[in-house]
């Protein structure tokens, strides 16, 4: 970088850079000063160009300090929550179709989110492995139907932390064209689980009843094919979306339906202390009596309250087998527990008990701590 044009104790400096300068190549008038006259000169150079060069260089500190107000200021505690940045479109996958309840948990948890359908539990997982998406949302249990143990298995085989829970209340429509009437339907298409959790309400239609992957699947099905003659339940925002009718709402068999969700992230949030948290763990036990008592004793020695227990049988290794009969070798199969429990991490008992746990746990791990969903179903 060359300097400006400029005079020092009258000389021109345009000629020097910052590159090495030769000194052989004195001028003759240099070479007729004494060595005294020289330094003195040199210094009067120096002292010049030093005056010259820090005032360069505040100038362009001061440019940089413009610059860098425009830079996104540093992440905080707070911006490692689990809830929504404002202004911030988080990108947010699930399984099934747009209407879906799935989607509902999605926008319930981040409502100004973009959704990204899946066809699958493990491609909703694989969306944001692949940065496709930053958060995934997927059902884990259901008050009525019980746990969705598909996901539980992939929690373990995907790298995934759960960083948040949504609790939704689930609320089943019948849905139908515009202008058609209950008393038309002939038949009724839904997801499974659905079409059994209204099964007294649609006994009394008399309506045959078809099973597809997806309530909203169902609703796009009618929808899309103009069916005069069915019906399809599913939610209330896939009659929006498909521009169905809602001929009945909470069909349910039991009012108090509600679906658990979990929120799952590439990175864990920082556990606190100053909301309530939940941490949700799974871990293996070598066969023997008291062995399960034992390792929940540890939570109830610390008043930790459990609010889960699973247990899934280990994929690769379901049979364990134990020499203790004169006959033979007995059999035992092996189970995975999967326990969630409300402390947070950062609060010392959490961890004593974790600490205790791993004394006689051949496996541990734990899949998130996070914010416990207390917002009104």
């Amino acid at each position: 970088m060359a300097l400006k044009p400029g005079a020092v104790s009258g000389c021109d400096i345009s000629h020097l850079s910052w590159g090495r300068v030769s000194l052989s190549k004195w001028p003759n008038w240099m070479r007729s000063l004494s060595i005294t006259r020289r330094f003195v000169w040199f210094g009067a150079i120096r002292a010049e160009l030093r005056q010259f060069i820090d005032q360069n260089v505040a100038n362009a500190s001061g440019s940089l300090q413009k610059d860098f107000s425009s830079f996104p200021r540093p992440l905080s505690v707070a911006d490692l929550s689990p809830g929504p940045v404002d202004g911030v479109k988080v990108r947010i996958s699930y399984k099934g179709l747009p209407g879906s309840y799935s989607e509902d948990a999605a926008l319930k948890a981040y409502p100004k989110c973009e959704t990204v359908p899946c066809d699958e539990f493990e491609d909703a997982f694989k969306a944001v492995e692949l940065w496709l998406a930053d958060k995934a949302v997927l059902p884990i249990e259901c008050s009525l139907a019980g746990s969705i143990h598909r996901n539980y298995d992939l929690l373990l085989r995907h790298r995934l932390h759960i960083v948040g829970e949504v609790q939704l209340f689930v609320n089943l429509c019948l849905l139908a064209m515009p202008g058609v009437r209950t008393e038309q339907l002939k038949r009724v298409l839904s997801h499974p689980q659905v079409l059994d959790l209204s099964d007294i309400f649609l006994s009394k239609l008399s309506v045959a009843r078809e099973n597809v992957d997806d309530a909203a699947g169902a609703a796009q099905y009618v929808a899309s094919n103009e069916l005069r003659d069915a019906g399809a339940v599913a939610s209330a925002r896939a009659s929006e979306i498909y521009g169905l009718n809602i001929l009945a709402e909470n069909i349910q068999d039991d009012s108090d339906n509600v679906t658990r969700y979990l929120v799952l992230a590439r990175d864990p949030i920082i556990p606190r202390t100053d909301k309530p948290y939940k941490t949700s763990i799974v871990f293996t036990l070598e066969e023997g009596p008291g062995v399960l008592f034992k390792a929940l004793a540890v939570f109830a020695l610390r008043d930790i309250n459990l609010t889960k227990i699973e247990s899934r049988p280990q994929r690769k290794k379901p049979l364990r087998v134990v020499d203790d009969s004169n006959t033979g070798s007995a059999k035992y199969f092996d189970y995975l527990f999967y326990i969630d429990f409300e402390a947070s991490m950062a609060e010392p008992r959490a961890q004593s008990a974790l600490g205790h746990l791993q004394e006689f746990a051949t496996f541990l791990r734990v899949l998130g701590c996070y914010p416990m969903d207390t917002t009104a179903l």
